[in-house]
């Protein structure tokens, strides 16, 4: 439940001057029908999610709210520059296993042949390395009077905001795709030769984004024509 609320928190925040934000209140479905739209707004929608998920899980562990995780003890030993890894690590590797569970095996159940499905899956595991890559040292000083001998470190999850920015730029160059398939398998390629090759860490559509300022009731799109207008 709260890695759903830091999702939406951080969608409304990262688009809060954009109208599809709009949608993201109305109806049973938090974010209405955007999330099965395979639009770009779609792919952004499920890697804060998956992020979501796996930053408060992982949170929960530090806490000590959950019994079967805690600090990741894997870290240990000296780095190579001479560094005691010790401290209490953010066991982000539990966080990220259960959003697999939580977020992907739902998807699964629905076929991976479906160009959806592999839409979203890849933008969920996206929203997870994206999470993984941005975790920050920790460093504490030990020793006599203060002489910081012994230096101890510890991994961190960046803020949340921070993922959020991430994202938002991965949503500004997300990748246009088309499903292909290549021997027994179906694959998502660019639709464009022109488009950059994605990466695991990078977001992907398939399907261009509607005209928001449109009331579109198929698309679950409400207009514009009963809000202000926001100048600039």
């Amino acid at each position: 439940k709260r890695g759903t609320e830091l999702a939406v928190e951080e969608c409304q925040h990262q688009f809060h001057s954009c109208w599809w934000n709009r949608s993201t209140l109305q109806g049973l479905q938090v974010f209405g029908k955007l999330t099965i739209q395979g639009t770009r707004e779609s792919a952004f929608i499920h890697a804060i999610s998956a992020a979501g998920v796996a930053f408060a899980v992982t949170r929960a562990c530090i806490r000590g709210e959950l019994e079967k995780s805690g600090c990741d003890q894997k870290i240990r030993g000296v780095s190579p520059e001479g560094f005691q890894w010790l401290g209490c690590s953010d066991n982000l590797s539990y966080g990220i296993a259960f959003s697999q569970a939580f977020i992907d095996n739902p998807e699964r159940s629905r076929g991976i042949s479906s160009s959806r499905v592999l839409m979203n899956l890849h933008n969920n595991e996206a929203g997870r390395k994206a999470l993984l890559t941005h975790m920050k040292v920790e460093c504490k000083c030990h020793g006599v009077s203060g002489s910081c001998e012994v230096h101890t470190w510890w991994k961190v999850m960046p803020p949340f905001r921070n993922l959020g920015n991430v994202l938002k730029e991965k949503f500004k160059g997300a990748t246009e795709v088309y499903p292909k398939r290549v021997g027994s398998r179906k694959l998502l390629v660019p639709k464009s030769s022109c488009f950059k090759p994605y990466t695991a860490h990078d977001l992907v559509y398939l399907l261009a984004s509607p005209e928001f300022c449109d009331q579109d009731p198929r698309c679950g799109v409400f207009g514009t024509s009963d809000y202000p207008v926001i100048p600039g």
